[in-house]
């Protein structure tokens, strides 16, 4: 396998990770709202465009496995930590503690010193 395939493929599994963070933004903003009804819940906008992304999600998941080792999805997985904090950061002006910033340079520490193959 070209190790430019085995770039490609990640690439794809790294969209489907940030675009997993997305759509738990969407998810997040649709409850921090008030709504008339059960069904304007469940079925407004922002829930269902952000359940249409998971999906999108997933597939980019499973296309990146056809060529991704299984060994490789939990490491590229965990940026979605990263992601996620970014997002709390800049949209819901959540603070990062002391403790937070630390578990994600663990984070961001593991995935330097797998991709290097130490």
């Amino acid at each position: 396998m070209p190790m430019s395939e085995l770039v490609v493929y990640s690439l794809v599994y790294l969209f489907g990770t940030f675009i997993s963070a997305l759509a738990q933004v969407l998810l997040k903003k649709s409850a921090m709202k008030t709504y008339d009804s059960p069904i304007k819940e469940y079925l407004n906008p922002l829930v269902v465009t952000g359940y249409a992304i998971f999906f999108a999600a997933t597939l980019c998941t499973l296309l990146a496995y056809k060529v991704v080792p299984l060994s490789m999805g939990p490491v590229l997985e965990a940026t979605s930590y990263v992601y996620v904090t970014i997002f709390g950061v800049a949209i819901f002006h959540e603070r990062v503690s002391k403790r937070k910033f630390l578990a994600l340079a663990l984070i961001i520490g593991g995935i330097v010193i797998y991709s290097f193959g130490v």
